[in-house]
């Protein structure tokens, strides 16, 4: 299967905090806010929604090809990423900067207070998918990005008749409401978290209902309490896999899209579906950083019938092993 996957490339900087961050915001100042949190720890990752999706695809027996724009520091990555199984020839590097950087602080509820750089990630809409036209592309990620990059490439999955998932998120502040409508309006999936769901309704003004009429399928995520899965004709209630250890929650967002576009690739039914992306999405917490589990593909079919049970559709995951890239 060719996928495309476009988005940020970044180094991420996460750090955690001991305490709880909603002990040291005061409500009623809202306006004037104003606070610094003392860290205990702090360590660089690689990291990247494209990155990261990507890293989660290939460990679910995918080869997914990155589009992205990246630093003159990029190199040791661009190495590590291609003995993973991804694709980096349309990763291109951008002379005289920085690979764009995330830093995050974790408390101990896992919230999170996160800021992003975006260095080399400015020139992304300098890339097209119209430079991919020798490639057979099955379906397009539009994860955070530039978000220009994120209107061009939107636009022309429809110009090129590709599917493409939309995944706004982070640049849901960035893109304007006739941005964001226009990234939702003939997207295969809509994927986002509940609060980024009620981010777009408020400022898009759109109803649930008016966004299934824009996409085929909204997806959105609930943290402990799974997700949910509503197509046009029903709404598929998918439980939270339950991780060993709780260590880390970025990234888990990215793995749980990975899981779902394997399945959605594979025609396999949404309950199996959205039980892969959470399964998936549970490897990222138990590990420190986005890119830090690793599991085979027979590994993670033993996982999911620990977890959920039998299934017929895990035997042909299992068989994706073998990959024809």
């Amino acid at each position: 299967m060719s996928i495309v996957v476009t988005g940020s490339i970044a180094y991420d900087y996460l750090m955690s905090f001991p305490g709880y961050f909603k002990d040291h915001i005061l409500p009623e100042n809202i306006e004037t806010l104003s606070v610094s949190f003392l860290v205990d720890s702090m360590v660089r990752q690689r990291g990247g929604c494209a990155t990261n999706i990507a890293y989660n695809l290939a460990l679910l027996g995918a080869c997914p090809m990155v589009m992205a724009t990246v630093g003159e520091d990029f190199a040791d990555y661009r190495a590590w990423l291609e003995q993973q199984g991804v694709d980096t020839t349309h990763i291109i590097t951008i002379p005289n900067e920085f690979t764009a950087s995330f830093f995050v602080s974790t408390d101990r509820a896992n919230s999170q207070i996160a800021s992003f750089y975006t260095g080399a990630m400015s020139k992304a809409a300098s890339l097209s998918l119209h430079d991919l036209n020798d490639h057979c592309i099955e379906l397009v990620i539009i994860s955070p990005n530039d978000p220009q990059a994120m209107v061009k490439y939107a636009d022309e999955c429809k110009e090129l008749r590709i599917p493409y998932l939309y995944d706004p998120s982070q640049q849901i502040i960035r893109l304007s409401a006739p941005e964001l409508e226009a990234g939702i309006t003939g997207s295969k999936a809509l994927v986002v978290n509940e609060y980024e769901l009620g981010m777009i309704r408020k400022k898009t003004s759109l109803t649930e209902a008016d966004i299934l009429r824009l996409t085929e399928i909204l997806v959105v995520t609930r943290a402990e309490r799974g997700s949910l899965i509503r197509t046009r004709e029903r709404v598929v209630p998918i439980p939270a896999a339950k991780p060993r250890r709780l260590v880390d929650p970025t990234g888990v967002g990215d793995a749980y899209r990975a899981g779902l576009v394997i399945s959605m690739l594979r025609e396999y039914p949404w309950e199996v579906a959205g039980r892969i992306g959470s399964l998936a999405a549970a490897y990222v917490l138990e590990q420190a950083g986005t890119q830090g589990h690793s599991y085979t593909l027979e590994e993670f079919v033993t996982a999911y019938r620990q977890q959920f049970g039998d299934t017929p559709e895990l035997e042909d995951l299992r068989a994706s092993a073998v990959r024809r890239c």
